[in-house]
């Protein structure tokens, strides 16, 4: 196994890392500006009013795109890791 390839490897891994946490990440973001927004408007100082609905809406997120991660991670070994472990 060569420095190139355990390089590339470990790059791919770690763009589909990127991939596969985009959705949860957005999705926590959009929902604190929101509710820090409403928070800020209504001056309701609340804590639980930023952590429940953040964490219900990554929930949902995370259960309807579960096939997209799952497909992504069982690709990524099968096409790569499987492979170069096989192979040498």
């Amino acid at each position: 196994m060569t420095e190139q390839l355990i390089y590339d490897t470990l790059r791919q891994g770690l763009w589909l890392a990127v991939k596969i946490s985009a959705p949860l990440l957005l999705v926590a973001l959009v929902a604190g500006v929101v509710i820090g927004l409403f928070q800020a408007l209504t001056s309701i100082q609340e804590a639980t009013l930023t952590f429940v609905p953040k964490v219900g809406m990554m929930l949902i997120v995370f259960w309807v795109s579960m096939n997209f991660m799952t497909t992504g991670l069982v690709d990524f070994f099968r096409d790569q890791l499987v492979p170069q472990i096989a192979g040498g």
